[in-house]
């Protein structure tokens, strides 16, 4: 990845997400975005030896949450996983979607590139 965007680096970006940035934005998002590189990179020189990675940023642990985690989480989880509604009419949402397959949003595939199109 290179250390700075370009403005069709944006473009390409807002292309993949389906946004449609305005000309006179596209200067300020550049701007932004090469600063999250710019910090980004400056974690990068951060020396972490000895610092064991963390599969959540919080230590959960039972005596915290009550719960004795599971997989994933290295043994640790926040709460319960488990279905509930909402509240969003599904309905209102697939019919705003570009495409669908029955009662799923079709996207196109970004990575890879033989993949059906749904477009």
């Amino acid at each position: 990845m290179p250390n700075t965007l370009t403005g069709e680096d944006v473009q390409h970006i807002a292309e993949l997400a389906r946004l449609d940035i305005p000309a006179e934005e596209e200067t300020q998002l550049l701007t932004e975005l090469n600063s999250i590189l710019e910090f980004v990179g400056q974690l990068q020189q951060v020396d972490t030896t000895g610092v064991e990675p963390l599969a959540h940023p919080t230590q959960f642990t039972p005596e915290k949450t009550g719960f004795s985690g599971g997989p994933g989480l290295g043994g640790q989880q926040a709460r319960e996983d488990e279905a509930r509604p909402s509240g969003l009419d599904v309905d209102a949402l697939l019919k705003a979607a570009p495409a669908r397959e029955g009662r799923c949003v079709k996207v196109r595939a970004v990575f890879n590139t033989e993949s059906a199109d749904a477009s």
